[in-house]
């Protein structure tokens, strides 16, 4: 004979083959309860509500990652120019000091990464062979 089950119903759990409670198996209480069935899932299976149970963690639903895009800030000039490995490939960067910022905010960055790239970068390859000429 199955089991009369109704949404709503109160019902007591077994705790026969709960693994996780502490302290001697006689001491432990046989069943938890009442709880109140939310959603009948199959013949012999219900959904419970889970406040009954503070202990039990819920892992949090995940939610979206939202990137917030700043405005990118515009470049004042560029310093410094160096050549690194990334990858096996050989790559240029640049040291690029922002408008408004000081120069503890100076950042290494690759050319196509530089707001206004190309103007900047005439003047520094112009500031560096003018300062190569005056040698």
């Amino acid at each position: 004979m199955e089991p009369d089950y109704k949404e709503g119903d109160q019902v007591l759990v077994s705790t026969l083959n709960f693994n996780n409670l502490k302290g001697p198996k006689k001491m432990r209480d046989s069943f938890v309860g009442p709880l109140t069935i939310i959603k009948l899932i199959g013949k012999n299976a219900v959904e419970t509500e889970e406040d009954k149970f503070p202990s039990r963690k819920k892992s949090p639903t995940p939610q979206e990652i939202v990137e917030v895009e700043d405005s990118p800030v515009p470049v004042k000039k560029i310093i410094k120019a160096r050549q690194i490995r990334l990858s096996g490939k050989d790559q240029r960067q640049y040291l690029v000091r922002f408008k408004n910022l000081t120069a503890d905010n100076d950042k290494w960055l690759a050319e196509d990464a530089i707001t206004d790239g190309k103007i900047c970068l005439r003047r520094f390859r112009a500031s560096r062979s003018t300062e190569q000429s005056h040698q």
